[in-house]
C-alpha cells in the first residue's frame, strides 16, 4: 500500500521560487529584448561600418545586449507594471500579468525594478563611464514615465516620445558609444530618422490600451487626441521619416544618393500600407506588418553603408 505524504516545506519553497522566476521572466517581456538588440546593433553597424562583430567586439555586444535586453527591460517594465496596475485590471492585453493575476504585489515589482536598475548599472560600467551614465539616465527617465509626480506616460505626447527615443536614439547610440567610447560622429539625421518612425509605430499601440486607461484617468495620446487623430499624426510622423530620409539620400548626407530611386519606389508602398493596414483600432499583427515592411530600406541603407561584413 502507497502512503501519501505531505510535500515538504523544501517542496514548497522550491515550487515558490519557480513561480516567482517564471513571473519575473513574464515581467520582462522577454520579446521586447530583440528590439533592444536591433537597436544597439543598428548602432554597431553605424559605428564600424561592418555588419557583423569581430574577436573581442562579440563579446562587447553580448555584454550590451545583455544590460539593454533583459536587465533594462525588467527594471522599465516593474516600475511600469507597479504603477499600472489598475489600468492593466481592465485591459484584456494584460489579463496574464503576474500582478493582475495576483501573484505579485506593486512593491514587490518595485523593489524587483530597483534591484534590477542597480544591476543593470553595475553590469553596465566595464562598457565605459559614458555608457553607464546612459543606462542610469535611462532607467530615471523609466521611472519619471511611470511613477508620480512627473508619470509622463499620463502626459500626453510625452508618451509617445519617451518611447520612440528609447527605440530610435538610445538603442543604436548605446551600440555606437560602446564601440567607440564617445557619441562623437554620430550620425544624428538616422537617428532622427529612426525616431519619427518609431513614434509613428507606437502611436498605434496607445490606441489598443485606450479604454483601460481612460477609465482610470491615464491621459496618453490616444485617450487624448481620440483613435482617428492618433491614427494621423502617426501617418503624418511615418510620412515625415520617409521624407527626411528620401531628402538625406538626395543630399548625400548619410544615406547614399543610390538609395534615390529605392526611396521613391517604396515610399508610396510604405504610406499605402500604414494608411490601410492601421484603421479603427489596429491589431498588434498589422504594427507588425507595417514595421517589416520598414526593413527594407533599412536593409539597404546597410548594404550600401557598410565596407564589409
Amino acid at each position: 500500500m502507497t502512503v501519501a505524504t505531505s510535500p515538504s516545506a523544501h517542496d514548497i519553497r522550491g515550487h515558490i521560487d519557480r513561480i516567482r522566476a517564471r513571473d519575473i521572466l513574464v515581467m520582462s517581456r522577454p520579446r521586447f529584448w530583440l528590439a533592444s538588440a536591433v537597436a544597439v546593433h543598428v548602432g554597431f553597424v553605424l559605428a564600424t561600418r561592418r555588419v557583423l562583430p569581430r574577436g573581442d567586439e562579440f563579446l562587447t555586444m553580448a555584454h550590451v545586449a545583455l544590460v539593454a535586453g533583459p536587465l533594462l527591460w525588467l527594471a522599465v517594465l516593474a516600475f511600469n507594471d507597479a504603477h499600472d496596475l489598475d489600468s492593466d485590471r481592465l485591459n484584456p492585453r494584460k489579463a496574464r500579468s503576474p500582478l493582475v493575476q495576483g501573484r505579485l504585489m506593486p512593491r514587490q515589482a518595485t523593489r524587483i525594478g530597483l534591484a534590477a536598475s542597480l544591476l543593470a548599472v553595475l553590469v553596465a560600467v566595464p562598457l565605459g563611464a559614458l555608457f553607464a551614465s546612459g543606462v542610469a539616465a535611462t532607467l530615471l527617465l523609466a521611472w519619471a514615465y511611470s511613477a508620480p509626480p512627473l508619470r509622463l506616460k499620463a502626459r500626453a505626447g510625452a508618451d509617445v516620445l519617451v518611447n520612440a527615443a528609447a527605440v530610435g536614439v538610445v538603442g543604436p547610440l548605446g551600440g555606437w558609444v560602446a564601440m567607440r567610447g564617445s557619441t562623437d560622429g554620430f550620425p544624428w539625421p538616422i537617428a532622427v530618422i529612426g525616431l519619427l518612425a518609431a513614434a509613428a509605430l507606437y502611436l498605434p499601440t496607445t490606441i489598443a490600451d485606450r479604454d483601460a486607461d481612460a477609465a482610470v484617468g491615464i491621459r496618453t495620446t490616444a485617450v487624448v487626441l481620440g483613435s482617428r487623430v492618433t491614427l494621423e499624426l502617426g501617418f503624418a510622423l511615418w510620412l515625415a521619416s520617409a521624407v527626411l530620409a528620401l531628402a538625406c539620400a538626395v543630399a548625400d548626407v548619410v544615406v547614399s544618393p543610390s538609395l534615390v530611386p529605392l526611396h521613391l519606389v517604396i515610399m508610396p508602398i510604405l504610406l499605402v500600407l500604414y494608411r490601410r493596414l492601421l484603421t479603427g483600432r489596429p491589431s498588434f499583427a498589422a504594427i507588425t506588418v507595417v514595421a517589416g515592411a520598414y526593413l527594407v530600406p533599412c536593409a539597404a541603407f546597410v548594404i550600401t553603408y557598410v565596407d564589409s561584413i
